[in-house]
């Protein structure tokens, strides 16, 4: 009967280091967990095209840069909303990704030759307004 109950107490006195140990090691693994937070700043211009395939090319365009999180290209205003990390890249980056890809900012023009390598719905005129406010038919643009 003594065997039995030196067992169990040193039995019950194992389980006790363990679960503390467990508990210290969970303390250790929690306080080692660091979370980082990346800045991301917003912005929104003009930029001109057409249809789809333009929005496409665009946003295709913004996302292939390092630091952009979003992009997303308004056919009926003509204007781009643009989230990036300002530590990665920046504002003429931007623009000229987009201008690269044929496309005019309202900062800057786009590349003549990628201009006329785009396919033929997406030759914009050159002289339509950007960043448009308010809301816009459909119609009002459709012949540009």
């Amino acid at each position: 009967m003594k065997k039995v109950m030196l067992s169990v107490a040193i039995i019950a006195t194992m389980s006790l280091v363990s679960c503390k140990n467990e508990t210290k090691k969970e303390t250790t693994i929690t306080e080692q967990t660091i979370t980082k937070q990346v800045a991301s700043t917003q912005t929104t211009f003009g930029v001109r095209g057409n249809c789809e395939m333009c929005k496409n090319t665009i946003e295709k365009a913004v996302n292939s840069i390092d630091g952009v999180t979003s992009a997303e290209w308004d056919k009926l205003k003509k204007q781009i909303n643009v989230s990036y990390d300002e530590s990665k890249t920046n504002l003429n980056a931007i623009h000229k990704a987009i201008a690269n890809s044929g496309y005019d900012t309202d900062k800057v023009m786009g590349s003549e030759s990628a201009y006329k390598n785009l396919p033929a719905c997406c030759k914009y005129d050159h002289e339509m307004e950007m960043s448009l406010k308010g809301e816009v038919k459909e119609d009002e643009n459709s012949n540009h």
